[in-house]
């Protein structure tokens, strides 16, 4: 199964964010969000808000991605322009790298977060349930835990009279 949001032929709003490859490595389209095509997608015919991917284009950025460890992003983004045959700037391809880093952080934060709330839920639910006086251990709406104490009757915890309590 692949990790894709939705199963639908094409995807949804909730897509876009992070582009997903498939079990067998296909790539998905997404939904256009800005002004510019990205590097490695180009615009449906059909449908002016999706872009479709360009599989070669993609797999040189996947590359280029390793290159940077070593290379400054000039000579990356010079490499890259030659290899595809299509412009990409230096700051271009900086920014794209840096958002994708950013997107697969925030995804695995919110995942440890998710995790961490989880554990904390059925942990608090485990010690309501053993604590005495804990919820539902005694219903305030009753009286049958409390002493009634009639007028001039002294009460057995402070010792004063119910005409003065």
């Amino acid at each position: 199964m692949s990790k894709r949001a939705t199963t639908a032929d094409h995807p949804t709003e909730v897509d876009w964010q992070i582009p997903l490859r498939g079990e067998l490595g296909e790539w998905y389209p997404v939904i256009r969000v800005g002004r510019h095509v990205p590097f490695g997608y180009k615009q449906d015919e059909t449908d002016s808000d999706l872009l479709l991917p360009i599989p070669e284009e993609l797999e040189l950025l996947e590359k280029a991605k390793l290159f940077l460890q070593e290379y400054s992003t000039r000579k990356v983004a010079i490499w890259l322009s030659k290899q595809s045959g299509r412009e990409i700037s230096h700051v271009g391809l900086y920014k794209r790298v840096r958002m994708e880093e950013k997107r697969r952080r925030a995804s695995s934060n919110y995942k440890q977060y998710a995790k961490k709330y989880k554990e904390a839920a059925r942990k608090s639910q485990k010690i309501e349930e053993k604590r005495l006086g804990g919820k539902n251990t005694r219903s305030l709406d009753t009286d049958e835990g409390y002493i009634k104490l009639e007028r001039g009757e002294c009460c057995p915890f402070c010792g004063q009279t119910r005409g003065n309590i």
